[in-house]
């Protein structure tokens, strides 16, 4: 364990929880932001349509896949920094980046004003937006993984996940905020408050990381000589990784997305209401974040994969009844539909911060964590809103779109049951231990010690 870990008190450690909680769930604030109001507003402002109703909203909602694409580029991009230069600087950088364009979104014409431009706008700061999430959320996930005792990781990691959720609460809260106190003005200029708020939140992120120190993995390995290409290591090295992390992430991102952006949509189309829906997603997420640290806990006893399993098998069982429930119309079986899918999320979601960092050896970790995350949230968690919307559009009916949330769980499922076992967890681990038999890190050696599954 870290000489600086043994010798500092329990605080350290809430410090570094807290810091990372904190920045993260104000950096996915802006990120969710997007999310939301794509399928609440941003359809009619800047992709007006005259045909089908949900034209406009499958437009504003392909702008969010836009910004999946860029998030395997910025997780190259930051990744790299992060092993090179550290994991604070590329930290700082994302939330730079991720605060001025989501306040610009704020300022943007509308199409009725612009014409053309105005959308074009809104998808490049949205591809700004795209990149910089690429680089957040391995470099929130190293600033615990690395500063945390081995035992405890996979509780203390979980809290990184949880800023995630509370960002997307706190954008939820934001929107519905603007839409109570503007009323009928909100489709005209009430929706932009909750993006220029983003300067305020840039202002309080900016604080909390320039406060934070590096993490005690990264500090001893920059003692050692580093790879010059931390993309081209992780490649050569971790390539089976990469693809198992990649496969795990297909059930939690493409639900998620389906559950937290989708379901405004079909909840529409069903005749629920937008205060409904976002406050039945805003009780699921903070369900989510409390879940997510009690299977992060359970993780540490029972093994990452266990519970991984259990999650992606609960979406597969959900897909179904969570449309079901939404189309009674009843205010608390949409309730139910959105706390028991988010249940089975939170179960991979809160041990995918432990289980992704213990693939992969200190050197490489921030790149090898942002290709295989970001480069399935691209596929998954990008497309699924979209092209859920556009069969809902052709078919008017759930069932394909259950189907589609069934094929993505099963992707993760196959991989759990047939290649994170034996041969191949322990080939994970294998990197990490030969660094720390050949005097690496001691943040490897945690990890060597740590069961992969």
């Amino acid at each position: 364990m870290p000489r600086k870990f043994m010798t500092e008190d329990a605080s350290a450690t809430r410090r570094v929880v807290t810091a990372s909680v904190a920045g993260n769930m104000l950096e996915w604030y802006d990120f969710f932001l997007y999310t939301t109001a794509a399928a609440m507003v941003l359809g009619s402002v800047f992709f007006p349509s005259e045909g089908h109703p949900l034209l406009g909203t499958i437009a504003a909602l392909a702008g969010h896949a836009v910004g999946f694409a860029a998030r395997p580029i910025g997780g190259l991009v930051f990744g790299h920094i992060g092993d090179r230069r550290g994991r604070k600087a590329a930290l700082m950088a994302t939330l730079s980046l991720m605060g001025g364009t989501t306040f610009c979104m704020g300022l943007l014409p509308s199409y009725d004003t612009a014409g053309i431009i105005s959308p074009l706008l809104l998808v490049l700061l949205r591809v700004l937006q795209g990149a910089a999430a690429g680089g957040e959320w391995g470099g929130g996930v190293l600033i615990i993984t690395e500063n945390v005792p081995a035992d405890r990781r996979g509780f203390l990691a979980s809290f990184s996940s949880t800023g995630m959720a509370l960002g997307f609460v706190l954008s939820s809260l934001a929107l519905w905020l603007a839409e109570q106190v503007t009323g009928d003005a909100f489709l005209a200029w009430g929706w932009r408050l909750p993006f220029l708020a983003s300067a305020l939140i840039f202002v309080v992120g900016i604080y909390i990381r320039r406060n934070l120190g590096e993490t005690t993995g990264f500090e001893a390995k920059s003692t050692e000589s580093g790879a010059r290409s931390p993309l081209r290591e992780v490649l050569r090295r971790h390539p089976r990784q990469v693809l198992f992390a990649m496969a795990l992430r297909f059930a939690d991102s493409g639900a998620s997305y389906i559950f937290m952006s989708f379901s405004l949509v079909y909840g529409a189309y069903v005749g629920i209401s937008s205060t409904v829906l976002l406050w039945a997603g805003i009780v699921g997420m903070l369900v989510d974040s409390v879940m997510m640290v009690v299977f992060g806990r359970l993780s540490d006893r029972v093994g990452r994969r266990p519970v991984y399993l259990g999650g992606a098998i609960g979406m597969i069982v959900w897909a179904a009844p969570f449309f079901l429930l939404m189309d009674t119309g009843s205010t608390a079986a949409v309730w139910l539909a959105f706390v028991v899918g988010h249940i089975a999320i939170a179960a991979m979601i809160g041990v995918q911060p432990s289980y992704f960092s213990e693939l992969f050896s200190t050197g490489t970790r921030y790149s090898g964590m942002a290709l295989g995350h970001e480069l399935s949230s691209a596929v998954a968690g990008g497309l699924s809103p979209v092209v859920a919307t556009a069969l809902l559009a052709s078919t008017g009916h759930f069932l394909p779109i259950a189907l589609l949330t069934v094929g993505m769980a099963l992707v993760t499922l196959v991989a759990l049951v047939f290649f994170a076992g034996g041969r191949t967890a322990q080939e994970a681990a294998e990197p990490a231990t030969r660094e720390a038999a050949s005097g690496g890190t001691a943040a490897a050696q945690e990890v060597a010690d740590t069961p992969v599954a």
